[in-house]
């Protein structure tokens, strides 16, 4: 797989003679997807992931306690993270892939009643979506679901350090 990674970046690197950048790199992508199928499509997915990971954890917005209200400070990480998932856009269409979604899953601690955290992450996690959403993400892109209390950072979360690890959202591509 590396090999081939290697060989889809040497491609994207050589001048092509009357043809633009993106004429060169979605000939590359397809030559790289005839190659290798599907793996392709699992690599690509799973190196994205990983990026977004990366993104939204660098770039986590807190809420006031107990809301879906942003607390003030967060334009700039906002900013930050929809310039991820449109890079992202990119390199999944690039790579030839369609029919994606980005997912913001809204994830609580345990304090409070399931049925509460479960409402309270959806309803971030949607607040999340319409952020991103304003600017530049498109719409049809981007999905928002409440996870709760459901998939835990930290386990067990009894300390106030170890909550705050699990008040999250997660962003993650799905093919």
């Amino acid at each position: 797989m590396r090999k081939l990674a290697v060989l889809f970046f040497v491609a994207l690197a050589m001048p092509a003679a009357a043809q633009s950048p993106t004429d060169t790199l979605d000939q590359a992508a397809g030559q790289l997807k005839a190659v290798v199928g599907p793996t392709v499509g699992k690599e690509v997915e799973r190196q994205v992931n990983a990026k977004l990971d990366r993104e939204a954890r660098k770039n986590q917005c807190s809420f006031t306690s107990d809301t879906d209200q942003l607390a003030k400070g967060c334009d700039a990480k906002l900013k930050r993270l929809a310039s991820a998932l449109v890079d992202a856009k990119r390199i999944l269409t690039t790579a030839g892939l369609s029919g994606f979604k980005f997912e913001v899953s809204g994830h609580t601690d345990s304090s409070g009643s399931a049925e509460h955290n479960k409402e309270l992450s959806a309803k971030r996690a949607a607040v999340m979506v319409r952020e991103l959403v304003k600017r530049g993400v498109p719409d049809s892109d981007i999905t928002a679901v409440g996870m709760g209390s459901e998939q835990p950072r930290v386990t067990p979360d009894d300390t106030p350090a170890k909550k705050a690890k699990n008040r999250r959202y997660e962003i993650q591509v799905r093919l």
